[in-house]
């Protein structure tokens, strides 16, 4: 792999998500009859910080769940001797909610159809929006996002890493081009 230039720091991060929970909030006209769920692994720790936010600015817990859509993948014959199934932990019923569904890198928007499958099956939502900490383009499904916390145009050779502290031990979003 190339060299690696850092895109957010930890100070960058923060504010994004300070950034996006203001935004739903606003968006949601308060969130009364939300519930905020991870796309694992990252996307997990994301909502929780967001969850953590919006307590912070309007005094309201927010149910946090999380969505393993690892069997819910298109390309699962090219992972599936990787695959292990953790499966669904949705707080409550998401029958009539607004699901605020968080991942870390929206890319070809795969993964979010797949997420999206697996939300369905645990019920059927009132609306269900999309929260990213980094949108980088390059998509094959018609799937666009509510919230982004950076837009970062790329070529397919690059790489963008979010590193968060409780999964990696750093803060941080790096780009690194592929050697070929």
């Amino acid at each position: 792999m190339g060299e690696k230039s850092v895109l957010m720091d930890e100070a960058a991060i923060r504010r994004a998500l300070t950034r996006i929970a203001h935004e739903i909030i606003e968006k949601n006209k308060g969130v009364e009859d939300c519930i905020i769920v991870g796309i694992k692994t990252r996307g997990v720790y994301l909502a929780e910080r967001l969850a953590e936010r919006i307590e912070q600015i309007e005094s309201v817990k927010l149910a946090v769940g999380e969505l393993d859509i690892t069997f819910y993948r298109d390309d699962l014959s090219h992972k599936a001797e990787d695959a292990v199934l953790r499966g669904a932990q949705i707080p409550e019923d998401v029958t009539g909610k607004t699901i605020i569904l968080v991942d870390d890198v929206l890319f070809t928007g795969r993964t979010v159809r797949a997420a999206l499958d697996a939300l369905m099956d645990h019920g059927r939502p009132k609306m269900i929006q999309l929260a990213v900490l980094v949108d980088r383009g390059h998509r094959e499904l018609p799937i666009r996002p509510d919230y982004v916390g950076k837009n970062v145009p790329t070529s397919r050779s690059e790489i963008i890493s979010v590193l968060l502290e409780d999964v990696d031990g750093a803060e941080e979003v790096t780009i690194s081009q592929v050697s070929e």
